[in-house]
């Protein structure tokens, strides 16, 4: 078994225009906010302040594929910063506004948003988008209720992705050795440049800055913990569903050469002219057959975070990290139900043997499937077993070396993030369909609206939601989840293997109860992962 980074399968999205500087401005004055590149003019929204699109880093086109970030380039006047930048190239998927292929490489864009009145030496948090590295957004994630609570500023981050952000190949690594395998992690490196640099002059305390994401992103978070030249960058880090581990450079080439095969350049006489010279759109189609993820390389990226967070070779910060207690329900639906084809008992048989090898037998034993309404429940339980095996071995790992807050969100009766929610609206096969709990992505519309829409929670999961910001917030104000009117969230040691369980309670509408979180610490997380099992497997 290996330290998971798990990534939702990519989704894509529509145009969103990008704003071309303008000469002279009209916006309120304490809107215009003078960064290292020029001036940009942000918008009032209800209770905070926004400037979208902020170009961080020059257009990565042409003769400047697959190569690390340089300066966005400077500007006169005062730049309109009130639309969302271009999406980074990506295929269509499932989620809203992402039904059609996006093809635009001019996309290296961040958004800051900000508590309205005066601001100084404000908190920072700085968001790394989802989508399995191969999709998503900064536009994705809506932080303003988290603003408007905490008075915290969020900048959410555009990085490249697929092939145009991870291919590895010998002859890039000829041409600079520090990117090939991942630019697109140097995007976001290059991002927290910019944030050191300019956020001061939007109230913000550039040596208070907490880097957090999930799935993809939260796995980004640990590649940049364990990376020599993000260090000094940020002061916590907080690691949402997603694990410690970079593939090796022999494994990202191995793809990446599949990759040039797929798209027709494996035979050019220049493989790097022949791929600068494809368009977007053809990247984006080869990389539906041919995928390509982040591996190791260069300065950046020299030692796997698997072994960084075990051996204390990295940045040593406070961390808090957790999952979904049915992480893997959304995989289960997305592979097999969703697409018509729900799980035979064959090819559970056959997903264990593939997944994992000489200790399949004892997993079926472990599993078997007299013991589940359906293969895909079987499936589901081996996963989310197997899972959370790895995660707590991450969090031991981590809490040797730095203070460490694990949790689980376990409100099993919520909403479905966006994408299932109105799914189930629409499919009885995602109304029936036992997800087994709170899903993978469940947990962001609690901190923030997510993919532009706000859930039906009911009062109990509302507070339940200003319980986890107040969480989050002090975590990524002090590095301490502690405080008044919250529950004691014990730092993970592996003697106790506590960690805080997120939950609403389960108030009846007629009931004269207010409003509650049933969050608490719990001991509870191995037993009910069955963890001793895993751990009699052998270590990962």
């Amino acid at each position: 078994m290996s330290v998971l980074g798990l990534g939702l399968l990519s989704p894509i999205a529509v145009h969103a225009l990008k704003s071309p500087p303008a000469q002279g401005s009209s916006h309120s004055s304490s809107l215009v906010v003078t960064t290292a590149a020029g001036k940009v003019a942000g918008q009032a929204q209800t209770g905070y302040d926004a400037w979208l699109g902020i170009p961080y880093a020059a257009t990565p086109t042409t003769a400047h594929r697959w190569t690390a970030p340089r300066p966005a380039p400077t500007w006169r006047g005062v730049r309109d910063a009130t639309r969302f930048g271009d999406r980074c190239a990506q295929a269509s998927g499932w989620d809203p506004g992402y039904e059609k292929t996006i093809t635009t490489e001019d996309c290296l864009d961040l958004n800051v948003y900000a508590p309205q009145g005066n601001r100084a030496d404000t908190p920072v948090v700085v968001w790394i988008h989802g989508g399995g590295f191969t999709g998503g957004a900064g536009q994705d994630t809506n932080p303003r209720k988290f603003v408007q609570q905490t008075g915290a500023i969020v900048v959410t981050v555009n990085y490249r992705l697929g092939p145009l952000g991870y291919l590895n190949l010998p002859q890039l690594r000829a041409e600079n050795a520090n990117g090939a395998g991942n630019y697109g992690l140097l995007d976001q490196q290059a991002a927290l440049r910019w944030v050191r640099s300019n956020i001061g002059h939007f109230g913000g305390d550039s040596g208070n800055v907490t880097i957090a994401g999930q799935s993809a992103g939260g796995s980004s978070v640990c590649d940049q913990l364990a990376s020599p030249t993000a260090k000094g960058l940020f002061a916590r880090a907080v690691v949402m569903s997603g694990g410690c581990g970079l593939q090796t450079a022999a494994a990202g080439e191995t793809q990446s050469q599949a990759f040039v095969k797929e798209i027709g350049c494996a035979g050019a006489p220049d493989v790097l002219a022949c791929l600068r010279a494809k368009p977007a759109s053809a990247i984006v189609a080869a990389q539906l057959k041919a995928p390509v993820r982040p591996s190791l390389g260069g300065t950046a990226f020299p030692l796997d975070p698997a072994t960084a967070v075990q051996t204390g070779n990295f940045t040593r910060v406070p961390v808090m990290l957790g999952q979904t207690n049915s992480e893997r329900g959304l995989f289960t639906f997305q592979t097999y139900d969703y697409l018509g084809t729900p799980m035979t008992a064959d090819q559970y048989t056959q997903a264990v043997r593939s997944t994992y090898g000489s200790n399949a037998a004892k997993v079926l034993a472990e599993y078997p499937l007299s013991a589940y309404p359906t293969p895909g429940q079987a499936w589901t339980a081996v996963q989310n077993g197997s899972t959370s095996y790895d995660r707590q071995q991450l969090m031991a790992r981590l809490s040797r070396w730095v203070p460490t807050y694990a949790y689980e969100f376990a409100e099993s009766d919520t909403p479905h993030f966006t994408s299932i929610y109105r799914l189930q609206q629409q499919s009885a096969t995602a109304r029936d369909f036992p997800f087994g709990g709170a899903i993978h992505v469940d947990d962001l519309g609690y901190l923030w609206d997510y993919l532009g829409q706000t859930l039906p929670y009911d009062d109990d999961q509302l507070e339940l939601s200003r319980q986890m910001i107040t969480f989050w917030d002090r975590f990524t104000t002090t590095g301490d989840p502690n405080g008044p009117g919250t529950p004691t969230w014990p730092k993970y040691t592996v003697a106790t293997g506590e960690l805080m369980s997120l939950k609403a309670c389960d108030t009846a509408p007629s009931s004269d109860e207010p409003p509650a979180a049933c969050s608490r610490s719990t001991r509870d997380f191995a037993q009910e992962h069955d963890l001793d099992f895993w751990q009699s497997l052998g270590s990962p």
